[in-house]
């Protein structure tokens, strides 16, 4: 008799994250169904943001999608010309909201770094379509790790990147290139 065990829920998060990743390369999905399924995903795992530490890869990593998500979610939802022009408080209250989550995520970005002890990481500029990003957004690359890439427009983490001796001079196209630049 074969028993076959139950998926935990970091497995439940990786497999759904990379099936989405998979449909978005594929051209299945627009990266706007991309951001709403992840987001529907985590809001149904009903699992919160680990607190105080992280040591275990996975913790960080579901607490950088987890305030991504949330950021890009609200973000996008802030950007409805409908709401902005019913609702401008509530516009702003999510643009404030994504705010809020991005530096969430760029505090676990620094958690799972510091985790991994800047190991094998390699960070840079990456080269933007949007006027907004140029020059400002940089890309994290977990090299011991498939399909890992973090971004943020820190300065502060990207000092701190460049204190460790892994951000790399100049600019790049991001290993993600038609995700990154895809508007939604």
């Amino acid at each position: 008799m074969s028993y076959k065990m139950k998926e935990n829920v970091f497995d439940q998060f990786f497999n759904n994250r990379e099936g989405l990743i998979e449909q978005f390369k594929k051209g299945d999905i627009t990266k706007k169904e991309f951001i709403e399924e992840h987001y529907y995903f985590i809001q149904k795992l009903n699992l919160k943001p680990f607190k105080y530490r992280i040591d275990s890869f996975e913790k960080g990593i579901y607490n950088y999608q987890y305030y991504n998500m949330l950021a890009k979610y609200s973000y996008m939802k802030s950007k409805d010309p409908k709401l902005q022009q019913k609702h401008p408080q509530l516009a702003d209250k999510l643009r404030r909201d994504a705010n809020y989550y991005y530096s969430k995520k760029d505090k676990t970005t620094l958690k799972l770094l510091e985790y991994l002890d800047f190991a094998n990481i390699e960070a840079y500029y990456v080269k933007v379509k949007s006027k907004g990003l140029k020059d400002k957004l940089f890309e994290i690359v977990l090299k011991d790790y498939d399909n890992f890439i973090l971004h943020s427009i820190s300065d502060w983490l990207a000092d701190r990147l460049i204190e460790e001796g892994v951000f790399i001079e100049g600019k790049r196209k991001s290993l993600i290139d038609g995700y990154i630049n895809e508007k939604y």
